[in-house]
């Protein structure tokens, strides 16, 4: 895999390191852990999401699923077989662990295990407080420009 440098990000910009720093943990987790299990992130819709890892052959038991301080981690566990001779093992049959670093307001909603596909859900909620909205200047409501255009069309239908 090719290493990327990310030493120049860190000495051009302000506040900006943090940003730097989970780029350059995420490709360091990505060569460790080489890629296993392979996995998608999709959005569902707006602020919906959902993180599907393909975990073949693992039971719902040998799968731990934590969140802790905006750190999904998903590990998974599988006992050896006991008295089996392989004369070739192509299928992995290893521990595993897999995180992703969380943004801000996202919340877990669900998980599901079908077909070797493990699915967890995502939520993103905005609290009301976070969430942007307009300033009066001098007191005055300010009428966002699609809806004045609407409020004289419809002053002109009532004359």
């Amino acid at each position: 895999m090719k290493t990327i440098d990310l030493t120049p990000l860190y000495r051009n910009s302000v506040g900006f390191d943090r940003f730097a720093s989970l780029l350059d943990n995420a490709f360091r987790a990505e060569s460790a852990s080489g890629g296993y299990p392979p996995y998608n992130i999709e959005s569902l819709e707006e602020n919906n999401y959902a993180i599907t890892l393909a975990v073949a052959g693992f039971t719902q038991d040998e799968l731990d699923i934590n969140v802790e301080r905006g750190v999904l981690t998903i590990r998974g566990e599988r006992a050896k077989a006991e008295g089996k001779h392989y004369l070739y093992q192509g299928i992995a049959n290893r521990t595993f662990e897999r995180k992703f670093n969380l943004a801000d307001y996202i919340e877990i909603t669900g998980a599901d295990l079908e077909n070797g596909l493990l699915t967890i859900k995502l939520l993103k909620r905005i609290p009301e407080a976070m969430k942007p909205r307009s300033i009066a200047i001098n007191g005055q409501p300010r009428v966002a420009p699609e809806l004045e255009k609407s409020v004289e069309d419809k002053s002109a239908e009532l004359v």
